[in-house]
């Protein structure tokens, strides 16, 4: 099986300037940084605002702190040791702090300090948890990057997970088939245990990343049909990233090619208020025009993504800006009473996150209200 070589330090980066290089290690001191040779062969160097190159190259604005190192507040989720359980027929195993991409604006950039550690190598617990508690039916394997384990750990986690008859939908996250998309079609034995796993009454969902269609490479392409041969569902989540992919004919694109192999637009996300992401946060206005304009471009295939937050107190959908306004729905609801609430709140120009809207405090001060009665 022939693998990419991996990087982790970037003053071999030769293409970075010396002088940056050593600025940057300020950055990959406090943040692991790791990259392959293939998805650095992606990026142009002679485009100084290549998006591939800022998707994945540190930037000096991440050693600024301003902000939430676990901006949804994921740490009150946690049932079991590495077993998240916010929604009430949905289970997260948090089964890696590895990624085979350390992507900069990631929203889990605290699970890549020395100091924090969420995942488990053990599952027994969160399993145990998920297979007392009949009411869930959908496990999201997350991290880091769920399919860099080694095939007979994801094997393994597999097997438990389909003794356990009331769970149906097993969910991989995961950067690889954008990242690495070697690992993937090259290794027949993780075909053929997805394969094996995947049922038809159940299928395994793979929760791909890919930020930009640059992404969508001939090896990406293969990847994704390598895991659709197996029975693999395969949908695609990104943020709206600004000076990434915050151009409608950009965004368009992507959500053609991710449609036209096969592969749901599931969520656009508004990126999360993490510490040190500021550089990639759009308002809301602005993250709104650029969707709909690229959903303007594309068939009704592309326009099943939808543009949703991942706050605190549940997934938000975000519906609709006009005018001075901005309209929401809980699409998810930690406090199961408010799915589907419909909200209106006046938009300031600047605002980017729930918290910003005025009378947002409000709405979370009743779901505390509620949960505690």
């Amino acid at each position: 099986m022939v693998l990419p070589s991996y990087i982790t330090d970037i003053r071999k980066i030769q293409e970075i300037p010396e002088e940056k290089r050593e600025k940057l290690t300020q950055i990959t001191d406090k943040f692991v940084f790791r990259l392959n040779n293939y998805y650095l062969s992606l990026i142009n160097w002679n485009d100084p605002n290549d998006p591939i190159y800022k998707l994945i190259i540190p930037n000096e604005a991440e050693l600024d702190e301003y902000g939430k190192w676990d901006a949804s507040d994921e740490h009150i989720n946690y049932v079991a040791p590495g077993c998240q359980h916010k929604y009430d027929t949905t289970a997260l195993l948090v089964v890696s702090e590895v990624c085979g991409a350390y992507c900069r604006f990631c929203f889990r950039k605290r699970l890549f300090r020395n100091d924090i550690h969420e995942a488990s190598l053990d599952v027994a617990p969160g399993v145990e948890y998920i297979r007392k508690n009949p009411q869930i039916n959908n496990v999201l394997l997350t991290g880091g990057d769920s399919l860099i384990l080694a095939t007979r750990k994801i094997r393994g986690i597999l097997e438990r997970l389909r003794e356990i008859p009331h769970v149906k939908i097993i969910r991989f996250g995961t950067k690889l088939p954008a990242f690495n998309p070697m690992r993937i079609y090259e290794d027949k034995e993780l075909i053929e245990t997805l394969s094996e796993y995947s049922l038809p009454d159940s299928r395994i969902h793979v929760m791909a990343h890919f930020n930009h269609p640059r992404e969508l490479t001939d090896q990406a392409y293969r990847a994704i049909d390598a895991l659709q041969r197996a029975g693999v569902v395969l949908v695609n989540q990104t943020p709206v990233l600004k000076g990434i992919n915050d151009d409608p004919e950009v965004l368009a694109e992507l959500l053609n090619k991710l449609s036209w192999a096969g592969v749901t637009p599931y969520y656009f996300f508004q990126n999360r208020p993490v510490a040190g992401n500021a550089g990639f946060v759009l308002t809301f206005r602005k993250a709104y025009e650029v969707i709909e304009q690229a959903k303007a471009r594309t068939s009704g295939l592309g326009k099943r993504v939808r543009y949703s937050m991942s706050h605190s107190s549940g997934k938000i959908e975000i519906l609709a800006v006009e005018g001075d306004k901005i309209y929401l729905k809980y699409h998810q609801a930690r406090n199961p009473d408010f799915y589907g609430k419909f909200m209106v709140f006046d938009l300031p120009e600047n605002a980017s996150w729930f918290d910003d809207l005025p009378g947002s405090e409000k709405v979370l001060e009743a779901q505390s209200l509620d949960t505690n009665d």
